[in-house]
């Protein structure tokens, strides 16, 4: 069966958000419209079905055993690397590793949150506690949360807790409540938005902490050792073995890396796609994952580099579906939504990439004209 492919062109002049709104099945507010054809009437529980049938959520825990086995590899091989340069500037490369391996560590408590990898929560949280607190510094309780509400309503304003946390504007409806530097970086954010991606490592260790200290996690006590014990072991072996500055130097090197990694895996997923906002959901749940989801186009080289997040739609479709089964349920999920009308989208490495940019530089346009402020009241009126 042919399959939809949806591209990055701008057809006939149009404006990139209504070229999305298109895509989308939207008119030109932005509401929503009756698919055509059979989109109507469309169901989840029809596509679920066709899944089952194939055994697609059935868990494959040797595959995993295999995946976090090489994950450690990665990790044991930067050390050894580490320890045998010794003091030199080639450590900047073994940092530049460490960040790469901390990502790829990240699909590990990110399976496991979703309980997409072992039957036994205790088994599960036992990888995600591991992979996000010792690893990364990050507190999985807290992950835990905010990724459910995330995953609940995807791109919704009030409702998805991923925009509201960010200094980026996905509405101009937003730009209200930005102060100061905060405005700065939404006027020119098609740039300074990846720019920043270099600090989000740093902010999701600061967010940890935070967590913890509100109360925000079911396991304080456990995530704070976990964390103290990842910042001795990490700071006393970098600062042991390098001087000072050099020490800073491979520091900061290894978050910015992980940080741009972890950018380069959530940036495309959602952002450019399908909002809403209001106080109740507007979308059905097949909707309100396919329409606000964006798939990268598969290879080896991009599962890998995705931890299978390249597959988007289906992941947030089958939430708990194990990452060896995506690939699978995306033929399957691709011709169900060509049967139905629905459009789904899915497009290569640097066009999602440049997809994005141009959504920020739009939905931030009214700012550098002068017009933020008006704009927000008048969306908000």
């Amino acid at each position: 069966m042919q399959t939809p492919r949806v591209t990055t062109d701008t057809p006939g002049g149009a404006t990139p958000l209504d070229t999305r709104r298109a895509r989308a099945g939207r008119g030109a507010a932005g509401t929503a419209t009756a698919p055509a054809g059979k989109g109507a009437s469309a169901s989840f529980s029809e596509l679920l079905q066709r899944v089952k049938a194939e055994g697609l959520l059935d868990l494959t825990p040797r595959w995993y055993y295999g995946r976090i086995s090489v994950n450690t590899a990665m990790i044991v091989g930067g050390l050894a690397a580490f320890a045998l340069i010794g003091d030199s500037w080639w450590q900047l490369l073994v940092a530049a590793w460490m960040g790469l391996c901390g990502a790829q560590s990240a699909f590990m408590w990110h399976e496991a949150g979703h309980k997409a990898m072992f039957r036994s929560r205790w088994t599960a949280d036992v990888v995600g506690y591991f992979h996000a607190n010792l690893v990364n510094g990050v507190s999985y309780g807290w992950w835990v949360n905010h990724h459910n509400r995330h995953h609940s309503h995807p791109n919704h304003l009030d409702l998805d807790p991923d925009i509201g946390r960010r200094t980026a504007i996905f509405d101009i409806k937003q730009y209200a409540t930005r102060t100061g530097v905060q405005r700065f970086v939404v006027r020119y954010q098609s740039v300074l938005f990846f720019v920043l991606l270099t600090l989000e490592a740093f902010k999701m260790n600061r967010t940890a902490v935070r967590a913890i200290v509100k109360g925000d996690t079911k396991r304080p006590v456990l995530e704070t050792t976990l964390l103290v014990v990842r910042a001795a072991f990490y700071l006393s072996l970098v600062f042991w073995l390098l001087p000072p500055g050099l020490a800073v130097a491979f520091l900061l090197v290894q978050h910015a890396v992980l940080g741009v990694y972890f950018g380069m895996i959530f940036a495309p997923n959602h952002k450019g796609m399908e909002i809403r906002d209001g106080e109740e959901e507007t979308l059905d749940w097949l909707e309100r994952q396919v329409l606000t989801s964006r798939n990268i186009t598969p290879s080896p080289l991009i599962d890998f580099l995705y931890g299978g997040l390249n597959y988007q739609i289906e992941h947030h479709l089958f939430p708990a579906m194990p990452q060896k089964h995506l690939a699978r349920a995306r033929v399957l999920t691709m011709e169900y939504c060509a049967e139905r009308g629905i459009p789904y989208v899915e497009m290569g490495f640097w066009a999602s990439y440049k997809e994005v940019a141009g959504f920020l530089h739009e939905v931030s346009a009214p700012v550098r004209r002068g017009e933020g402020d008006a704009a927000a009241a008048a969306r908000l009126a």
